[in-house]
């Protein structure tokens, strides 16, 4: 967790496989703690074509049923769906706007929004930009979007900068 944090949490991040990867980690720890999740990434990683969404869209049903059994994911039928479908709205996105990367810094203007915060105490589960968020990738088929979630993504890839005031961090990634 402290590497997570240190070397990548609220870092700006560009690259659509990751983006997509950050949305599939973060709808899949929906109910389930993030240790459990980063302890899982690699899974993630492997069995989702390293979140490549031209190959993760083309996924079967078949290809999901071989998920489901496989114990270096989260086996929920709901969120291995919904990262497969996920990955098609990638690709229309991309189709449209020319990148994931686009679409989701256009919600900040592509810059971070730096918080001010003094402790974790004051952080919040979501925004009216995440409910925004949500309720656009909703209206584009996106599956475990939900508020919480999109604010988790945004903290995740420097859409908003949360660290605390206090953290090295904060200064690195204001500055």
């Amino acid at each position: 967790m402290l590497v997570y944090h240190d070397d990548e949490w609220g870092v700006p991040a560009h690259d659509d496989r990751h983006l997509f990867e950050m949305l599939t980690l973060e709808g899949a720890q929906a109910g389930l703690s993030w240790s459990t999740i980063l302890r899982k990434r690699e899974g993630y990683r492997r069995l989702f074509a390293g979140f490549d969404p031209a190959v993760v869209a083309r996924f079967t049903p078949g290809d999901v049923e071989r998920l489901l059994q496989d114990a270096a994911i989260v086996r929920n039928r709901l969120k291995v769906e919904s990262t497969v479908v996920n990955a098609a709205r990638v690709l229309e996105v991309q189709a449209e706007l020319g990148s994931l990367d686009d679409y989701l810094w256009s919600f900040v203007d592509g810059r971070p929004i730096v918080g001010n915060w003094r402790s974790l105490f004051e952080l919040r589960a979501e925004t009216e930009l995440s409910r925004a968020l949500s309720k656009d990738l909703k209206k584009r088929g996106f599956r475990f979007v939900g508020p919480t979630v999109c604010y988790a993504l945004m903290q995740a890839v420097g859409l908003v900068n949360d660290h605390t005031a206090d953290c090295f961090r904060f200064k690195e990634l204001a500055g």
